[in-house]
């Protein structure tokens, strides 16, 4: 026999099927004292080499097939559940699942990206529903025999085995020698041959047909008047099929639109209304379709349908079916199907008939039965009594406080949140009740607290609360001569001065005091001021051990000067907006006009204006920064211009 050779399985030949033999290590429980727990479906197709660790050692014929089963949904599905610490499930069971949901399932040969978002969001939604539902696999422990594979296999010396869905035989064959009777018993023609009916239905598609899968009794027999031999009639024949498609699932959302509005309120949407109308469509539809067909269907050796739950009652158990929910007749896809299609379920009436064909010797499947033996898992040794646990030893690492230190971290702990959130009114009735029992304003702030600064004083510079430093250095006299502890890093980056000098630095090899931790200038200003008021209580601008490393003080009349230089420049920018106002109107510049309001000046108005050249008015070409700190009025009173001059050089162009 060819290698590639194929078979149907209402046609064997007579030599090969007076040879064939069950496989017992398959379709029974083996009688080996070793298979202590059952093992996970295998199928003897193909080599050990050829195999899916993740599928339960699935086996492959072929190269091509073992990549089909790479794409197929069952195996993506054991793949997901073995991440999530899942036991995979058997082909069988994959079909149980996916006959259970609603959504359409479509394989590897998906015709478009659309089919393949369906598929992965399906495969999902399988996963999800097993974790909310907190089912797993049967463990191979917990079963008393050999799970049963999909097909039966027949071994016929010295090296041939055949593989045939069981779902085609009797629901009422049990044992794998009354397999093999039936087997024979259906090779024996039939008058008219026999039919089968195959329904699919999914995600608002349907595909259904009519197939004789068997040639009637003397097909091939005589020949024609002119003596010619009769054409040979093929094994399957497609006697009536029909397909359609309705509008019931949102795209990419999993579902049909009765489940969702069981599920939650009823939706509104025109959309809804849509898929509830093609609900009802796609079920009066199939309903008239199986009154059509009432007289083909029941002349059906076999009736298979794939549905999910909800669809099953569109062909079973309502007011005059054709088809009654007890029915002998009735089976599923005992494998994973792909969308509703004509070319789905001609995939399915081959997959069903075509019988699974291997060639290993007897030595061969010998070493691959023992390999598959030793690979079942032992079963787990169920204890008679739980051991009980020892008391666990008392943690005696952490020191215990006594309610003294327990107050006092309580007390430092309300004290360092008030100056963090700037609460000083709160700070100074606290600090009347606690000063003494702290240490005073000085006193060093414990380790436990991770505060970044050695005192409350470089606490408050650290947070930027003004109020709170200004009231440390001035009421409670702080000394801001203490040194920042070296193991203490803090980013002091802050704000420049208007002298244009730089914050203080932070440098891990330089001493640091209160002033160089603080991050604002407010704060900073804070100790130049006070610098400046009380000279002589600290040595302020010491850069050595026992100053306070503050660089300059700050007085009243430096202040004062500081906003008198800032009020003339905003005026000297006033009066030029204003000439060049006058100069744009064609009018000379009035000394009688008042001035404007004193607006805010940034430092790039302040730059000197080139005294030559034509100048517009807000600043130079293609630049922001001659409006850059004018009031809202002034700038729309610049653009206003702006805007008459564009208008007046169009009309002008206009005219010439």
């Amino acid at each position: 026999m060819a290698p590639h050779e194929q078979y149907h399985v209402f046609a064997l030949p007579p030599q090969l099927l007076d040879s064939l033999i069950p496989r017992d290590i398959v379709n029974q429980p083996p009688s080996s004292p070793r298979l202590e727990s059952p093992p996970p479906p295998i199928e003897r197709t193909a080599a050990p080499s050829r195999a899916c660790n993740v599928c339960l050692g699935t086996s492959f014929a072929d190269v091509d097939s073992q990549r089909a089963h790479f794409r197929s949904d069952w195996h993506r599905y054991n793949v997901k559940m073995r991440l999530k610490g899942s036991d995979p499930v058997t082909e069988s069971q994959f079909s149980k699942l996916v006959d259970s949901l609603e959504d359409s399932i479509s394989g590897s040969a998906s015709s478009s990206d659309e089919d393949l978002d369906q598929d992965s969001d399906a495969v999902d939604a399988l996963v999800d529903r097993a974790k909310r539902l907190k089912t797993r696999s049967p463990s191979p422990s917990s079963v008393s025999k050999v799970p049963q594979t999909p097909q039966i296999w027949f071994h016929s010396p010295p090296s041939t085995q055949l593989g045939i869905y069981k779902t085609i035989f009797t629901q009422k064959t049990l044992s794998p020698s009354a397999y093999l009777d039936e087997l024979k018993d259906m090779q024996t023609p039939k008058e008219g041959g026999r039919t089968w009916a195959l329904f699919m239905t999914a995600g608002g598609h349907f595909a259904g047909a009519i197939v004789r899968v068997s040639k009637p009794e003397g097909a091939d027999e005589g020949a024609t008047k002119k003596g010619k031999q009769k054409k040979p009639v093929p094994d399957l024949e497609v006697l009536k099929h029909k397909t359609f498609h309705r509008y019931t699932t949102r795209k990419k959302q999993g579902g049909s639109q009765g489940l969702n509005d069981n599920a939650k309120s009823k939706a509104i949407s025109a959309g809804a209304m849509l898929r509830r109308y093609g609900e009802q469509a796609l079920r009066d539809d199939i309903r008239n379709l199986l009154q059509e067909w009432a007289e083909d269907i029941e002349e059906c050796e076999r009736v298979f349908i794939r549905a999910s739950v909800s669809n099953r009652r569109i062909f079973l158990d309502y007011e005059g079916a054709i088809l009654a929910k007890g029915d002998e007749r009735l089976r599923t896809f005992p494998f994973p199907t792909r969308r509703p299609t004509q070319s789905e379920l001609s995939r399915c009436i081959l997959e069903l008939t075509r019988v699974k064909v291997s060639h290993l010797t007897e030595d061969a499947l010998r070493e691959q039965d023992e390999a598959y033996l030793a690979s079942l898992p032992k079963p787990k040794p169920i204890p008679s009594a739980l051991p009980e646990s020892p008391p666990k030893p008392k943690d005696t690492s952490a020191p215990k406080l006594s309610p003294e230190e327990l107050q006092l971290r309580d007390k430092w702990t309300r004290l360092l949140d008030m100056i963090h959130k700037g609460k000083l009114d709160l700070l100074k009735t606290f600090w009347t009740k606690e000063a003494e029992a702290l240490g005073g304003v000085d006193a060093p702030i414990p380790a436990w607290t991770g505060e970044k600064g050695g005192t409350l004083l470089q606490v408050a510079a650290s947070a930027g609360q003004e109020d709170i430093t200004r009231w440390l250095l001035e009421d409670l006299h702080a000394d801001p001569t203490i040194d920042v502890s070296t193991d203490i890093v803090i980013d002091a980056g802050g704000e420049s001065d208007d002298e244009g000098q730089a914050g203080p630095s932070s440098g891990s090899g330089s001493r640091r005091t209160a002033y160089s931790i603080a991050r604002t200038k407010a704060v900073r200003n804070v100790f130049r001021r006070c610098a400046a008021s009380h000279p002589d209580w600290w040595d302020w601008l010491g850069m050595e051990k026992g100053g306070a490393r503050v660089p300059s003080v700050l007085t009243k009349e430096m202040e004062e000067g500081r906003d008198e230089k800032k009020k003339v420049r905003r005026k000297g920018l006033k009066d030029r907006i204003r000439e060049r106002q006058e100069k744009e109107a064609g009018r000379a510049p009035s000394p009688t006009v008042e001035p404007e309001p004193v607006v805010p000046q940034s430092r790039s108005e302040a730059r000197q204006e080139p005294t030559t050249g034509p100048r517009k008015l807000g600043g130079t070409s293609g630049s922001t920064e001659g409006v850059a700190g004018l009031t809202p009025e002034m700038r729309m009173k610049i653009e206003r211009e702006r805007r008459a001059r564009a208008i007046e050089a169009r009309f002008q162009a206009a005219r010439k």
